[in-house]
């Protein structure tokens, strides 16, 4: 493991022997949320994976509609913040935000903890027809299940099976 690395993700290199993940963005209601998900759907019990976000914010309808899409229910998700969780224990933290991946590497700067930065839309104030906004989504959740499959690429594919129910 390499400790606090700052390593921006354009080329996902497959993970080795991750049994933990932490994904963050700024209020963990779509990103970090999405990614938690489909994790625990395709790696039940294999993977310990948790989110949050620099402050936590309100569930948001538009990704739980999208995943509900490809079987994965996040109705009882419920944001939360890096202050929420004990940290110190993971092996990797995923960020999706500037914000985040800044806060996740100062909290891992004295710990044995990878951190990843992944750049994904930010969707926060998107304007549209609910449809435009869907569409969005759609392409957010879409690039998470790519990156996912390259760092994770043992597995079913996010949603694929339409049985994995994250428990969030």
């Amino acid at each position: 493991m390499i400790s606090s690395a700052d390593t921006d993700q354009t080329q996902i290199v497959p993970a080795r022997d991750v049994s933990s993940i932490l994904f963050a963005c700024n209020i963990n209601a779509v990103r970090s949320a999405m990614a938690e998900a489909m994790v625990k759907a395709r790696f039940p019990g294999k993977i310990f994976t948790d989110s949050c976000g620099v402050a936590p914010g309100d569930p948001d309808g538009f990704a739980i509609s999208v995943m509900s899409e490809i079987g994965l229910d996040m109705t009882a998700h419920q944001p939360k913040g890096f202050d929420d969780l004990d940290c110190d224990f993971y092996d990797v933290i995923i960020s999706f935000s500037p914000e985040a991946h800044d806060h996740a590497r100062e909290i891992t700067r004295n710990i044995d903890c990878e951190t990843l930065y992944w750049p994904v839309d930010n969707l926060a104030g998107l304007q549209g027809s609910r449809e435009e906004r869907l569409r969005a989504y759609r392409a957010v959740r879409d690039d998470i299940a790519a990156k996912l499959d390259a760092y994770l690429p043992d597995g079913p594919a996010p949603g694929s099976d339409g049985e994995g129910v994250a428990n969030t």
